[in-house]
């Protein structure tokens, strides 16, 4: 029988991909949506799901559960953006970026890890962001949800090894999607002590997206990943610099580190 994946955010973008290229690999995918009906075009099934909603959570696994048996990987896709000055945003934007980034996908893995045990066997991969080991300017919300996730996973990992269900993190770098038009934006107000350089930094940040990398690229290193017998902890998906700046955070001064990313968002 067909491997059976689950991709939360399977509507659209790096999830969409992902959902389509494993369908043609022969993967029975199921993908979802907050509102799958206003999708009538997908490739693969999309089935009801809102992260921050735990009932909707557990419902939408036992429906998949129900169907085929079993859930062999999940992908905890589905995810947020959000951007501005961090004095500036409502804490109430605050925490339901977290709600999704954060706290959604804990609640995905916990709802499925008693399936996985019971099949003694499973996969999850958690997209995280390589914005997530980096406090970035006007994205520190966003850096440090996804980065909360990588170290949440580094745990869990461990945690879960002796029931044979493995867990990764892969972090892409900006790709071509539909993100940045399902950002909260911070709004830019006239007179705030950050409002020109705020209104320059998301202008940069919304070019790099529309520049960004072919998504079908998430898809083939998520393909790659699921064929690998014991995958790592954690992958990087993005162009080189994006990739290497992980590496120069690792090995430079703080200061330098720093005045990098400054001159990178002509800040």
């Amino acid at each position: 029988m067909s491997k059976v994946v689950l991709i939360t955010g399977g509507s659209s973008g790096i999830g969409k991909s992902i959902g389509e290229f494993l369908s043609k690999k022969d993967y029975l995918v199921y993908g979802t949506s907050r509102n799958p009906d206003n999708y009538t075009n997908s490739l693969f099934p999309l089935v009801a799901l809102d992260v921050t909603d735990n009932n909707s959570i557990m419902k939408c696994i036992e429906e998949v559960v129900k169907v085929c048996g079993k859930i062999d990987i999940l992908i905890n896709n589905a995810g947020a953006g959000i951007t501005g000055p961090i004095e500036e945003i409502p804490e109430v934007e605050i925490k339901r970026n977290f709600e999704t980034n954060f706290f959604g996908p804990i609640n995905v893995i916990k709802a499925v890890l008693p399936q996985m045990r019971k099949q003694n066997s499973g996969l999850i991969i958690n997209v995280t962001s390589i914005a997530g080991y980096m406090g970035l300017p006007y994205r520190g919300i966003y850096s440090a949800s996804k980065g909360a996730l990588e170290l949440l996973t580094e745990a869990f990992r461990m945690e879960i090894k002796d029931f044979n269900i493995n867990m990764t993190n892969v972090a892409p770098g900006d790709f071509a999607t539909n993100i940045a038009a399902g950002r909260y934006h911070a709004p830019i107000i006239d007179g705030s002590p950050y409002q020109k350089v705020y209104k320059k930094t998301l202008n940069l940040m919304n070019e790099h997206v529309d520049s960004g990398k072919d998504p079908n690229i998430m898809a083939k290193i998520i393909f790659k990943i699921i064929e690998t017998k014991n995958p790592k902890g954690h992958y990087k998906v993005g162009e080189f610099m994006q990739k290497f700046s992980i590496v120069l955070k690792r090995i430079l001064p703080d200061k330098l580190y720093e005045k990098m990313l400054m001159n990178h968002y002509k800040l």
